[in-house]
């Protein structure tokens, strides 16, 4: 693996990235932020597509397979370069033939977070509880509203 361009300075850990994805059709795309894992100082991504139909991928030349068997596909790809273009191949099977397609993604490393510490309000319980709440007390609101217009009547 080409790791000439990797500048990992941060401790093995579990950690969130940004990373932007072009190529292929334009159709297809990539969750982000993605969770990236360092062990023994070795970056890796979670790579998981907008779509089922990808069978493996191919960076370096090394193939990966699916982590599951179940959802989109996702795949845990080493990172060999921070901040500039990496190429890998996505073999999709969306077509009547399976191809490989040739994608660029860019891992943002000023982006780079611990796990879980990032604010996203809709990972917290607290949200959805909050959430509860206000759809009770409208639909509470809405039938005093109701009851007391049918009471007029």
């Amino acid at each position: 693996m080409n790791t000439e361009h990797l500048s990992w300075t941060g401790e093995d850990g579990e950690y969130t990235i940004e990373v932007t994805l072009t190529g292929g059709s334009g159709r297809a795309s990539v969750v982000s932020p993605a969770e990236l894992t360092v062990e023994n100082g070795q970056p890796y991504a979670l790579i998981e597509w907008n779509s089922s139909n990808y069978d493996y991928m191919k960076v370096e030349g090394e193939t990966y397979l699916p982590v599951s068997e179940e959802g989109n596909s996702a795949f845990e790809i080493p990172v060999t370069v921070f901040d500039e273009p990496m190429t890998v191949i996505g073999d999709t099977t969306a077509m009547s033939v399976p191809h490989e397609i040739e994608y660029t993604l860019v891992f943002d490393s000023s982006t780079i977070s611990p796990a879980g510490t990032q604010d996203d309000i809709y990972s917290s319980p607290l949200f959805y509880v909050g959430a509860l709440l206000v759809v009770f007390a409208a639909v509470r609101v809405l039938w005093g509203t109701y009851k007391r217009k049918g009471a007029a009547k």
